[in-house]
C-alpha cells in the first residue's frame, strides 16, 4: 500500500470517529436525567455600578428584579448582573451543583446561599480568578449546593468586560457532573491528541518538502489548538490553573493568532507573490495586524477594541474566502481546494462571533460548533497541502531532469555520457578489459518526417530511443548525441563477438513493427562500434576525455562513411592502433578506418 494512500485512509478514519464521537458525546450529555436548566427560573437585576453587595441586593424590593423569561445577553460594561434562583427541593441523598456553562465569557462569578446560623456562604470562580483558587475548580464555574432537602434561593453575581455575558445555569446531580466532565474531558483529550498527530505529520512534510505552506499549517494547527483548549476552560483546568491573567487574555490572543496565520497559510498556498505584489503585501500587513493587535487589544479592554476583534475575525473569514477564489481564477489549481478546505470551520465560525458580539446567547452549538468544525477541517487541509506538495515535487524533479535529458526521447545528454564515458575508459584500463561505444542513426528519419510529417519524425524518434534502451542493460548508457544519431556505452567486460551479437539485435529490433507508426514504416537503424580503451600506451599526461572525445569523433567519420554504402549497415572498428607514435596524440591518424572487419558483412 502506498504511503500517501495509507495517511488519507488514516485521516479519513480519524475524522469519523471524532464525527461519531462527538455525535455520542451531544447524545450522552442530553441524556443525562437530573440535569435541568434553570436560566428561565431567574429573577435579574443589572447593577450599572457593580458596586452592591450580596446584602443590599437581597434585602431589596422584589419589585426590583425582572423574571428571565428566555435565554438573552447583556452588555454590562463596568455593572455586574445579580440573578436570583429560586430552587425547587431535592434529593437529600444525592449532592447537587450549579454549573455556569459558559467560561470564556465570565469575568467573575460568585454564588450565595444562605448559611442556618444567619450570613451567606460564598463560592467564587470566573476567568479573572486562577482556576486553582476557585471553590470548584472546573473548565466551568461550579457551585456545590448545601441543603436541597426544602426549597431554596440562592443569588448569583456576574460581570464580564467588555464582552456581554450570557448566562446559562445548570442544575445537576454529582453524578450528572461527572458523567458530563468524563465525556467532555475524554472528548476534548482525543481532538487534542488528533490535532497534535496531525501537526507532527505537518512538520514532517514541512521538513520533507521544504515548503513555506506547511510551515504556515503548523502555525495554524497550532493556534487552532490553542484557542480549543482555551475557549473550551480545559487550558485553565490543565494547562494553566496558576495564571489568572492568561486565563483572560487566552481566548482573545489565540482568536486573533488563528485569523492572523491561517490568512498566511492562504497567502502561502496561494502563491499570492507570483500573481499581484500589491496584495500578496496587504494579505502579509493583515496576519501581522492579528498577531500584534492582542496587545493593543488586553491594554484598552474596551468596547470598541472588541468590536474591532469581530469585525477582524469576520473580514479575514471573506478574505481567505476572497484570496482562494482570486488565486483559483489566475491559475492556482488548489486554491480552489482551500475554500473546501476551510468550508467547516467557516461554517461554525459564526455562532461563536455571534456570541462575542452579543446577537446570540450560549449555547451548545456556540461552544463547539468551530471546534467540531476544525475537527473536520485540519485533515482536509494536511490532504489538500499533501497532494499540492506531492504535485510540486513531481514537477520540480521533471525539471531537474531537462538538466541532465534530452527533452524528447528522455535520454541522458551529452556532458552525461562524457562523464559516463571517461569513468568506463578508466576502469577497463584499471581492471585490464573493454569497454564498447556504439554510434547508431536512424537512417531513414528524413523520409519519415519527408512522407508523414514533423510529428511522425519526433515519433520516430522516441520510439528509437526506447527501443535502443531495451537492447542494453541498465548499467549502460544510451545518449542523443545529433537530431538522428545515439551513442551507446556499453560497460565492460566486452569482446568483440559479444559486440556484434549486440549490433545485429539493435538492427533487427529497428525493424520490428510498431504501433505508433504506419504499417509500412519501420526503423532503419545503421551503426558503427569499437572497443576501448585504445591499444597503445597512453601517454601520462593524456587524460580520459581526450580518449573519449577521439573515440567519438572516429565514429561519427566512420558513420559518414556508412552513409555513402546504402546495402552496408553495420560497421565494428577495431581499437585504435597508431602506425606512426608521432602521431599518437592525432585524433583520426590510427586505425583502419573506413575499412571493415572480416565478417562485417552488410545487413
Amino acid at each position: 500500500m502506498p504511503p500517501a494512500y495509507a495517511l488519507h485512509r488514516l485521516l479519513a478514519r480519524t475524522v469519523l470517529l471524532l464525527a461519531l464521537a462527538f455525535v455520542a458525546w451531544h447524545g450522552g450529555a442530553q441524556a443525562s436525567s437530573g440535569e435541568q436548566d434553570v436560566t428561565l427560573r431567574a429573577h435579574y437585576w443589572v447593577d450599572p455600578t457593580g458596586e452592591a453587595g450580596i446584602d443590599t441586593v437581597a434585602q431589596a424590593p422584589a419589585t426590583q428584579f425582572q423574571p428571565m423569561e428566555g435565554h438573552r445577553t447583556f452588555k454590562l460594561g463596568d455593572g455586574a448582573l445579580w440573578m436570583r434562583l429560586d430552587l425547587p427541593a431535592m434529593d437529600p441523598a444525592q449532592r447537587w451543583f450549579l454549573m455556569l456553562d459558559s467560561s470564556a465569557f465570565t469575568d467573575h462569578a460568585s454564588f450565595f446561599q444562605p448559611r442556618p446560623g444567619g450570613g451567606w456562604r460564598e463560592q467564587r470562580a470566573g476567568d479573572h480568578l486562577a482556576v486553582s483558587q476557585w471553590s470548584n475548580p472546573d473548565r466551568s464555574p461550579v457551585f456545590a449546593l448545601d441543603d436541597t432537602s426544602a426549597p431554596l434561593s440562592v443569588w448569583l453575581r456576574l460581570d464580564n468586560k467588555p464582552a456581554p455575558l450570557s448566562p446559562r445555569t445548570t442544575l445537576l446531580s454529582a453524578a450528572d457532573l461527572q458523567q458530563k466532565r468524563s465525556w467532555t474531558h475524554l472528548l476534548v483529550g482525543v481532538y487534542l491528541g488528533f490535532g497534535l498527530l496531525v501537526l507532527f505529520l505537518g512538520w514532517v512534510h514541512a521538513r520533507l518538502y521544504g515548503d513555506r505552506a506547511f510551515v504556515a499549517y503548523v502555525v495554524y494547527v497550532s493556534c487552532m489548538l490553542g484557542f480549543q483548549v482555551a475557549f473550551t476552560g480545559i487550558g485553565g483546568l490543565f494547562f494553566w490553573p496558576d495564571w489568572a491573567w492568561w486565563n483572560s487574555a487566552a481566548p482573545a490572543v489565540f482568536m486573533l493568532w488563528l485569523t492572523g496565520s491561517g490568512i498566511w497559510f492562504v497567502r502561502e498556498v496561494c502563491a499570492i507573490s507570483r500573481h499581484h505584489r500589491g496584495l500578496d503585501r496587504f494579505a502579509l500587513a493583515w496576519s501581522v495586524f492579528g498577531l500584534l493587535y492582542p496587545v493593543a487589544y488586553l491594554t484598552l479592554q474596551s468596547a470598541a477594541a472588541l468590536a474591532v476583534l469581530n469585525l477582524y475575525g469576520l473580514l479575514s473569514v471573506l478574505l481567505s474566502i476572497g484570496l482562494c477564489l482570486w488565486a483559483w481564477r489566475q491559475g492556482e489549481r488548489y486554491a480552489g481546494w482551500m475554500v473546501l478546505g476551510f468550508l467547516p470551520v467557516h461554517l461554525g465560525y459564526p455562532f461563536p462571533a455571534l456570541r462575542a458580539a452579543g446577537v446570540l446567547s450560549d449555547s451548545w452549538g456556540a461552544q463547539y460548533a468551530v471546534l467540531i468544525g476544525s475537527a473536520i477541517e485540519i485533515p482536509l487541509l494536511l490532504y489538500i497541502l499533501h497532494r499540492r506538495a506531492k504535485h510540486f515535487s513531481e514537477n520540480r524533479a521533471r525539471l531537474r531532469a531537462l538538466d541532465s535529458t534530452d527533452p524528447l526521447t528522455g535520454l541522458t545528454i551529452v556532458p552525461v555520457l562524457d562523464l559516463r564515458l571517461r569513468d568506463a575508459i578508466r576502469r577497463a584500463r584499471r581492471y585490464g578489459h573493454h569497454c564498447a561505444l556504439l554510434l547508431v542513426e536512424l537512417s531513414n528519419h528524413a523520409d519519415l518526417r519527408l512522407r508523414l510529417g514533423q510529428d511522425t519524425g519526433d515519433r520516430a524518434l522516441v520510439l528509437a530511443a526506447a527501443r535502443l534502451t531495451r537492447v542494453v542493460r541498465d548499467v549502460d548508457t544510451v545518449c542523443r548525441v545529433t537530431d538522428t544519431r545515439f551513442a551507446i556505452l556499453v560497460e565492460g567486460p566486452q569482446r568483440p563477438e559479444h559486440l556484434k551479437l549486440l549490433a545485429q539485435h539493435i538492427v533487427a529490433k529497428g525493424l520490428e513493427p510498431a504501433s505508433i507508426l504506419p504499417d509500412d514504416a519501420t526503423l532503419r537503424f545503421r551503426l558503427v562500434s569499437t572497443l576501448l580503451p585504445a591499444d597503445r600506451e597512453i601517454a601520462a599526461e593524456e587524460e580520459e576525455r581526450v580518449e573519449s572525445r577521439r573515440a567519438l569523433q572516429r565514429l561519427h567519420r566512420a558513420l559518414d562513411q556508412l552513409a555513402d554504402e546504402p546495402r552496408k549497415a553495420v560497421w565494428h572498428l577495431p581499437r585504435e592502433q597508431p602506425v606512426n607514435p608521432a602521431l599518437a596524440g592525432t585524433p583520426g591518424q590510427g586505425g583502419a578506418v573506413g575499412q571493415p572487419l572480416p565478417g562485417a558483412a552488410p545487413r
